[in-house]
């Protein structure tokens, strides 16, 4: 794409930045519906170019992540933005004031999952919460929630998204938050590695293209750069890598790294990152039983393979208690799980690098597979010492299909969750998500530590029995880095995006699954109708479900779920 072509594209937005801002609340919701219609239109075809450029046969029940973390992601966003600007639209709150409860501590915490009848059917058991920062309290949560709708003459602004490469609704539901949360125009700039959805999103966003609201752009790192620098460009927004961050904000090479040093950037327009982030999964002692170690190995797996681990918070370190006796157990689980789904295409460039990087800091790691002609074979790396700060696997984000292990003391489930509370805070790099596995009876047992414990850790999502992944796909809960990071220490960033009750101060996110899939839960006593998750690599009808799952999003109603319920029980 040539200077021409992007200036033109800047100077429409620039001439519509105001007109967007102030435009009326039920002409924004007319476009979300249109954009719902046109996503609904080519979903078939967006999965298709997806599954085919990365590899997986149609008929694999693989292709199930595409639909689910592609256009269901980007249509659940959609429908609860609707409902959003709805509540605004009638004067009342984006939440529901019932939901909003306080710790004894005094941080504010509303419950913003389920939302809906079909929320509880859909996903039985599910729960999420959204835990704000200090000072904002019950009385003053409606003043501090979507601030942009409150100002009386808004300033339009031009964006910048560079777009993800990895999943495909991160790029629509980025644009989607800086639009209608922040009220900006946005030129969405497709990053090389899956530019080939950029077609279907500019499509889907064609009304807005056609009215000077959404523009695009295509190419490498010198256009990146170009639109960054523009005059035009008022803001920017990224996902992707913290050096990507810091070569915009700082430069690059040995003078950019002086002026991080320095906190001197060359770039001073704001920058809001997702940076991804080195995830956990912090397995507490408790009362398993072998179908618990079975299912949970699956999880694991699922938390670490779910897109040939081409994923920001991919489970990476696998912490046990080092006293419990069903920690080699669980291990094992996972080896022969690992071993048991088949191999996936590094499709994303630098696999191979970062896996070799991993395996040369740990040569006793475990190959999972022979290596093929790319040299790449997914890895087991057990017995870190979690007491090593210079550990290779706690500081590097490998995004690739490379698990770790370490365990940690503690002669209780408390001690040892205190133990893993701190290793994740200290030890490990970023503050995007971490992920605790926990028997309910151990969570009774536990009591208001649990609770406790969510509070210190500091990461922007927690997933309990949930993958934070989960975080990701429900638009309710802001999706970034625990606040506070300086941008020359940038870590997993700054700013969220999905947040589509538009909450201004969010602190984290906790999202919550049952421990237990139906209908074996009902053999312990709890009461839900959730199966393995569709999002599990070991679920056999994952294309099926998906994709039900997403023409049931285009088009709610009752009359999809017998289908869908008799799909998901075959998983």
């Amino acid at each position: 794409m040539n200077s021409p072509e992007i200036d033109g594209t800047v100077a429409t937005l620039a001439r519509h930045k105001t007109e967007w801002a102030t435009l009326p609340i039920r002409r924004k919701i007319a476009y979300l519906e249109e954009l719902r219609a046109r996503t609904d239109e080519v979903a078939e075809r967006w999965v298709n170019a997806a599954v085919d450029a990365k590899q997986i046969p149609r008929d694999s029940p693989l292709v199930g992540e595409e639909w689910i973390s592609g256009p269901w992601a980007l249509l659940k966003g959609l429908s609860v933005l609707v409902r959003t600007l709805e509540a605004i639209d009638k004067g009342g709150p984006t939440f529901n004031p019932n939901a909003v409860h306080t710790r004894p501590e005094g941080q504010v915490v509303v419950d913003v999952f389920p939302g809906t009848l079909f929320d509880r059917l859909l996903l039985s058991g599910y729960s999420a919460q959204v835990w704000m920062q200090p000072g904002v309290t019950a009385s003053n949560l409606a003043e501090n929630t979507a601030s942009f709708y409150r100002e009386s003459s808004p300033r339009g602004k031009v964006t910048l998204v560079l777009g993800a490469g990895n999943i495909a609704s991160i790029p629509p539901l980025d644009l989607l938050y800086k639009m209608f949360a922040e009220g900006m125009v946005c030129v969405l700039k497709m990053n090389p590695v899956n530019d080939y959805l950029g077609p279907f999103f500019e499509e889907i966003f064609a009304s807005l293209v056609a009215a000077g609201f959404v523009g695009f752009a295509y190419g490498g790192a010198d256009v990146g750069a170009y639109l960054v620098a523009h005059e035009g460009v008022d803001e920017v927004h990224i996902t992707g890598d913290y050096r990507t961050y810091d070569a915009i904000v700082f430069g690059r090479g040995e003078e950019g790294e002086k002026r991080r040093q320095r906190d001197e950037p060359v770039v001073s327009k704001r920058v809001t990152a997702e940076l991804g982030n080195v995830s956990a999964t912090i397995v507490v002692p408790g009362p398993w039983s072998d179908a618990d170690i079975a299912y949970q190995a699956e999880h694991v797996v699922t938390q670490k393979s779910h897109n040939a681990g081409f994923n920001c918070v991919a489970a990476q370190v696998l912490v046990l208690p080092a006293e419990w006796d069903r920690s080699a157990d669980l291990v094992a689980s996972v080896r022969r799980t690992m071993k048991r789904i088949p191999a996936r295409e590094p499709y994303y460039p630098g696999a191979a690098e970062r896996q070799a990087a991993a395996v040369a800091a740990h040569p006793e790691a475990e190959l999972i597979d022979m290596p093929a002609d790319d040299g790449v074979s997914r890895a087991l790396i057990t017995g870190l010492d979690a007491a090593d700060k210079n550990e290779y696997c706690f500081s590097h984000e490998f995004f690739s299909n490379v698990l770790s292990v370490t365990s940690l003391r503690g002669t209780s489930a408390g001690e040892f969750l205190r133990a893993a509370v701190h290793f994740a805070n200290e030890n490990l790099w970023g503050t995007l998500g971490v992920n605790l596995i926990i028997h309910p009876q151990t969570m009774k047992e536990l009591g208001p530590a649990l609770d406790e414990a969510i509070a210190e850790l500091r990461f922007g999502c927690i997933g309990i029995n949930a993958w934070i992944g989960v975080g990701f796909l429900f638009s309710e809960t802001p999706w970034g880095a625990f606040p506070g990071h300086p941008r020359n220490d940038i870590r997993s960033g700054t700013g969220v995006a999905h947040n589509s009750l538009l909450f201004d101060k969010p602190q984290k996110s906790v999202v919550r699954q049952p421990f237990y899939p139906f209908p074996r839960n009902l053999l312990h006593g709890e009461m839900h109708l959730s199966p393995k998750p569709a999002w599990f690599v070991t679920n056999k009808q994952a294309h099926v479900v998906g994709r039900r799952f997403t023409r049931f999003e285009s088009h709610p109603g009752f009359r999809h779920l017998p289908g869908l319920f008799f799909a998901a029980l075959r998983g």
